[in-house]
């Protein structure tokens, strides 16, 4: 048995120094050492020797075994091909994909260092809302088409999926002292679906109510987020529009990012794209949250963060914000 033994080691030297691949390493490897291997093989055959030899061509065997097994992987080394048990790490690397941030929590995340850099701060409330800070305190009395079944989630007729971040105004009005000047981001949800709208999304509502606040201080705030935003020779205009809880309303538009205002699909040949909303708060709306409205104004406005960045980035279905396609995320590392 050891005669075999030395046999062996010595046909295992000779076929060694004649292997050059990794794929031929591995092959000596399961020739010598595998369960079907010649070690084995002679192995097995321990059965038949007697107690007084078994521990000494035990004590052979093992190493030869190490012998081989260092003599495998010392050769692997020096040759470069690193190929053992099915992997070569030679190879280059699969590196993982990195992650980033959503593209939406990133616009969410300019929109309010814009504001924060205005001295708003930020101010947070319930998703799942009541009617009377939804709707009523908000100066939306129950005939108003915005509180129709068709476009609230409702779970009783009084407790609702918020439709706005506005409801949030209108607790932070009830619980904080004047001067507010606060910005409220957050999903909101109504029942509607298509290639501009989503059941769920986000908006940014501004508030800031303080004594002598004019129309004035609206267009300055705007004005400075949209260039900010969007860069600072944009041309922008206000429209009269109407929102319950504002008195004047306006929208806000801004000449078309893709067009330059020459007129194109987006802005449908208008050279104008809808922004935001906006207005003086209501005076009516005072009264629900215990503010004299003869002693202060304040200003309001709302942003649709999946507006933004479409009209940033040039996205044009909103429903790719939300299909967690990998393709599409990709597109927007973290700069």
């Amino acid at each position: 048995m050891e005669q075999k033994l030395e046999e062996l080691r010595g046909v295992f030297i000779n076929d060694l120094a004649l292997a050059r691949t990794s794929q031929e390493l591995e092959d000596l490897r399961i020739k010598y050492l595998g369960r079907k291997g010649e070690l084995t093989s002679i192995l097995r055959q321990m059965s038949g020797l007697s107690a007084e030899e078994r521990p000494k061509i035990g004590a052979l065997s093992n190493k030869l075994k190490n012998y081989m097994e260092e003599a495998i992987t010392s050769k692997i080394k020096e040759s470069g091909s690193v190929k053992v048990k099915g992997i070569d790490i030679t190879l280059p690397g699969r590196r993982p994909r990195q992650g980033t941030i959503h593209i939406i929590n990133k616009v969410k995340s300019d929109i309010e260092n814009i504001f924060l850099g205005l001295g708003f701060t930020i101010a947070d409330g319930p998703e799942i809302e009541d009617d009377y800070h939804n709707f009523e305190a908000l100066n939306i009395p129950a005939h108003h088409p915005a509180r129709d079944m068709q476009d609230t989630f409702y779970f009783t007729d009084d407790v609702l999926l918020r439709t706005q971040t506005s409801s949030v105004q209108i607790r932070v009005m009830e619980t904080k002292p004047l001067p507010v000047r606060i910005i409220a981001p957050g999903k909101v949800y109504r029942c509607d679906s298509d290639v501009s709208h989503s059941p769920m999304f986000h908006q940014v509502e501004g508030l800031w109510v303080e004594e002598g606040i004019t129309f004035a201080n609206l267009k300055g705030v705007l004005y400075s987020f949209i260039h900010e935003m969007f860069g600072k020779e944009l041309p922008l205009r206000f429209r009269p529009s109407f929102f319950p809880f504002t008195e004047p309303s306006a929208e806000v538009d801004m000449g078309c990012i893709i067009c330059k205002g020459k007129g194109c699909r987006v802005c449908k040949n208008s050279g104008w794209i809808e922004i935001l909303g906006c207005g003086m708060v209501n005076p009516h709306v005072y009264s629900y949250v215990g503010i004299d409205a003869e002693n202060v104004t304040g200003l309001a406005f709302g942003i649709g963060v999946e507006r933004v960045a479409m009209l940033v980035y040039g996205i044009d279905d909103i429903r790719a914000f939300y299909e967690n396609d990998i393709r599409f995320l990709t597109q927007f590392p973290l700069k």
